[in-house]
């Protein structure tokens, strides 16, 4: 399995030029699998969220793991990093996978599927932070995004439950999925590992209240206190 390479130069592992980012990931998406990952089979579910500021290098990340389908929080993992990738988009997983990684290594629970904020094959390259850290991790993942970065849809659903085709030159690469009724839709594609109906299905099962997953808004909720926490500190101190 092609890993992100070391840097000749004594630069970090991620820090790489722009055309050299674009390259991994046209090579990487071949490794990408879609396979039945039925929901009855998942008794853990990981979500990972990083959160920083476009002018700021620091990150801050975290991986919460719940039980499913149950939602419980059972374990979490956190960590503040600085970036050794600028912010481009299209590229945002050389910027967010570095601090996710580690956490997801340190984890005492195998998730059995990881939800994660942002696209896995809805990507003009079709390699995603979902797909990229599946990849690398070997694990089930799941793109769940707030917004679209690529493909063109027929109408917004509105009911929850209904979805509609995302397609990018006909080619299906998610789907937009109504999670709570009279709310805007997130959109759902594979990571690595499951197939796009049964990464509905998690998703559909993993929001029984709010338009965001439960376990993607703990994740959310967890990193801006962070992010809070250690503004405030570092304000503080100076």
């Amino acid at each position: 399995m092609e890993s992100v390479p070391s840097m000749s130069t004594g630069k970090p592992k991620w820090s790489m030029t722009y055309q050299e980012a674009v390259a991994l990931q046209n090579r990487m998406r071949s490794q990408v699998r879609e396979e039945r990952l039925p929901p009855e089979s998942i008794r853990i579910l990981a979500a990972a969220d990083v959160s920083f500021s476009k002018r700021s290098p620091v990150l801050y990340a975290a991986v919460l793991v719940y039980s499913f389908p149950d939602l419980q929080l059972i374990e979490h993992r956190e960590a503040v990093s600085e970036a050794e990738f600028p912010y481009i988009p299209g590229l945002l997983s050389f910027r967010e996978a570095p601090p996710l990684l580690p956490l997801f290594k340190s984890l005492s629970h195998k998730p059995d599927v990881v939800l994660v904020d942002g696209q896995g094959v809805a990507h003009p390259r079709r390699f995603g932070i979902a797909s990229h850290l599946g990849v690398l991790l070997d694990l089930p993942t799941i793109g769940c995004a707030k917004s679209r970065l690529v493909g063109e849809f027929s109408h917004i659903p509105e009911t929850r439950g209904e979805t509609v085709d995302l397609l990018d030159d006909g080619e299906l690469i998610g789907k937009l999925v109504c999670t709570r009724s009279g709310t805007r839709p997130v959109y759902v594609s594979v990571g690595h590992r499951v197939t796009l109906d049964d990464a509905v299905e998690i998703v559909l099962q993993s929001a029984p209240k709010y338009r965001i997953p439960e376990p993607l808004r703990g994740a959310h909720q967890w990193v801006n206190r962070l992010r809070k926490s250690h503004e405030e500190n570092a304000n503080s101190a100076g």
